[in-house]
């Protein structure tokens, strides 16, 4: 439920109330019985605690798109040279030689 703050125009005094968002809004000061006008509050703060909020979080697909873009590439020419010479007999795995009496 939210809470609405008052103020009596008469007195002064300020309270707050958790009221339904349905409910009609509170007409007399609970002190001296004047007339109270509901005050628009801030609400409450939105708190974000632990790991992963950025404000990159949220961004649209042509936003990533167009950063990626922008970015130059972290591998150099060099690099792309020495991933094409590996051949295939690096990565084979071999049998384990077999001991015969």
């Amino acid at each position: 439920m939210p809470t609405y703050e008052y103020k009596c125009s008469r007195c002064g005094h300020q309270f707050e109330v958790f009221q339904r968002i349905s409910e009609d809004p509170i007409e007399k000061c609970e002190k001296c019985g004047g007339r109270v006008k509901r005050l628009i509050g801030a609400g409450a703060g939105i708190i974000f605690k632990g790991n992963g909020f950025y404000a990159t979080d949220y961004r649209s697909e042509d936003y990533k798109v167009s950063e990626k873009a922008d970015r130059p590439s972290t591998e150099t020419p060099e690099t792309k040279e020495d991933k094409s010479k590996t051949t295939s007999s690096d990565s084979e795995s071999k049998p384990a030689k077999s001991e015969s009496s």
